[in-house]
């Protein structure tokens, strides 16, 4: 997550953040926001903060290091403090610790939500708790127009609170170079030419090809041959051109994407026939950004139309997932499994046709226990923007060879979540099978459907060789990680080398695995690379029960493999 961070600031704000093609980074919801209780967005929080400080704020520290123009707070709160409130993560962490001089926004309207948490009586004390704890922005809620005057007035706020926070509006409006021209970024010829103009198009394309995930590939079922003479295109989002370009859409316009059935029509020769059914509806009623979805649970008037074109067809290319207004912010559910009559159909499907790909189209994990058990090729394509369906079929044609990894796990029930690689070992282990108390389902296995780092590639990748360059690390110290990436196929591809550690035993309990380092090469058919690691005690570093941070001399294990599942393990001591 910290490089993905750092990576997206540079995009961001490029070398010159007074540039006109450059945008003030944001880097939100400071903090915690990803741990509400139930998984209901703007939910209560309850974090130790050993948690907060080892899994929580790294990559904030990475954003901060990275220069990131500005940090947002959040809607929630952690140990009955609204994080808009929190002075602790505001003024002594961010501000204090970290010495950032960037500015702090609220988040949409949060200033005022601490009255409805029951932090602040009323706008007053709002006001007076936010721009305490270190919100230097109100965002919406106007609170700090009506009220932070009177505030000064009346002695509660002092005048150095207020000039802090303009200091660092300011100064970021002077980097951006308001002052010399408040229009510059707002220039008509610029946007016409620089919006879905033909350079930027191809950028979208290469980042959404490189952004697919293949999740199982059975018999080598992909790629699949231009040449092919029939093709069934089935399901709703296979022919949508508006829920590729997601919720979070800004200014995009209606209906712009383009659809995977026409990424499919412009890759394939004119001798191949391309059939479309749409077979089941998701939704029904209006679909946007400020209403709550209404979930189509019986409509199979499309089946018939489906299931003749799939019988007739030579290969099914079935689109299957989530509305793009089903995913996002405030769209939470408690059930992640497939909506309408899409799992009905696809079975459906498959007794006629057995030779059928799954794009799955989604914003999030979603419940997918059949589909992967039974259909020989899935793809994880999420929601990819304007360029979906180009890219979708850069990938099932073979044009380009996918090299996605996951960033989450998948469950396999949603009665596993939370679910993630870097979990705690617990004194009964997961691995303490045969047994019946240990830390286990009855009902499902332990391990995800598809792990964290998964995602495969139409080449075939061998690790070996796995080997440290001393049995020990010296403090101050370094050491080496080697380890043979072989492409056992003529193919040739791009693998994500991924690098774990674990710190067996400390003055804290650490994960099972812990994400250090990942390099992503292309090799060649048949070809042989050899790909090293460096690890220095830095790495090694966590904060300690006492606050330290810093490492503890002691076991350590060292993984090297595809995914946080499948590695090569070695050990060494930190000494």
């Amino acid at each position: 997550e910290s490089e993905i961070k750092k990576a997206r600031i540079l995009g961001f704000q490029g070398d010159d953040l007074s540039a006109v093609n450059t945008i003030a980074a944001c880097a939100k919801h400071f903090a915690g926001y990803g741990f509400a209780e139930s998984g209901k967005d703007y939910n209560t929080v309850e974090l130790t903060d050993h948690t907060l400080r080892n899994i929580v704020l790294p990559p904030f520290k990475a954003a901060a290091d990275a220069g990131v123009a500005t940090f947002m707070n959040g809607f929630n709160e952690i140990g009955g403090i609204p994080v808009t409130g929190s002075e602790y993560l505001q003024r002594t962490i961010l501000k204090g610790e970290w010495a950032y001089e960037g500015m702090m926004v609220s988040d949409w309207g949060s200033i005022g939500e601490m009255i409805a948490h029951g932090y602040a009586k009323d706008s007053a004390e709002a006001a007076l708790k936010a721009v305490t704890a270190g919100s230097d922005m109100d965002m919406e809620s106007s609170i700090y127009v009506t009220q932070l005057e009177k505030l000064v007035k009346d002695g509660k706020v002092s005048e150095a609170l207020i000039d802090d926070a303009v200091k660092r509006i300011l100064r970021l409006k002077f980097k951006l170079g308001l002052f010399d021209d408040p229009y510059k970024y707002c220039n008509e010829e610029r946007e016409s030419n620089e919006l879905l103009s033909e350079e930027n198009l191809k950028v979208a394309r290469e980042v959404a090809k490189r952004s697919i995930v293949l999740l199982k590939n059975e018999g080598n079922t992909l790629p699949l041959a231009k040449s092919v003479k029939s093709i069934a295109v089935i399901g709703s989002l296979a022919g949508d051109k508006d829920v590729p370009l997601g919720s979070w859409r800004a200014q995009a316009n209606t209906n712009s994407a383009v659809s995977l059935l026409e990424g499919i029509k412009i890759a394939v020769g004119e001798s191949t026939k391309v059939t479309y059914a749409e077979g089941y509806k998701i939704t029904v009623g209006e679909r946007s950004f400020i209403r709550e979805l209404t979930f189509d649970d019986g409509d199979k008037s499309g089946f018939a139309a489906a299931i003749a074109n799939a019988k007739a067809a030579e290969v099914v290319i079935m689109a299957i997932g989530e509305d793009c207004w089903q995913t996002g912010e405030g769209r939470s559910q408690a059930d992640i499994s497939l909506k309408g009559t899409q799992n009905e159909l696809l079975q459906e499907i498959y007794k006629v046709n057995k030779n059928v790909v799954v794009v799955l189209m989604t914003g999030r994990p979603v419940e997918i226990n059949w589909v992967a058990e039974n259909v020989p090729a899935l793809l994880e394509t999420w929601h990819l923007g304007s360029e979906a369906g180009n890219a979708i079929a850069d990938v099932l044609f073979g044009d380009y060879n996918p090299s996605g990894k996951l960033p989450i796990s998948f469950p396999r029930s949603v009665g596993q979540l939370p679910i993630y690689y870097n979990h705690k070992n617990t004194g009964r282990p997961t691995t303490a099978e045969g047994l019946v108390f240990y830390a286990h389902f009855t009902d499902v296995p332990n391990s995800p459907l598809y792990p964290f780092g998964y995602g495969l590639s139409y080449a075939q990748f061998e690790y070996s060789d796995l080997r440290l360059s001393t049995p020990s690390m010296e403090k101050g110290g370094k050491i080496s990680i080697s380890v043979d990436v072989k492409n056992n196929s003529t193919a040739a591809g791009e693998e994500v080398v991924q690098l774990y550690i674990r710190d067996l035993f400390g003055s804290a309990t650490r994960p099972v695995k812990e994400l250090k380092a990942f390099k992503k090469m292309e090799i060649k058919g048949g070809e042989t690379k050899t790909i090293d690691f460096e690890l220095t005690e830095q790495d090694l570093a966590y904060y300690w029960p006492n606050g330290k941070f810093e490492a503890e001399a002691g076991d350590f294990d060292v993984f090297v493999g595809g995914n946080s599942q499948d590695v090569k393990k070695a050990s060494f001591l930190l000494k």
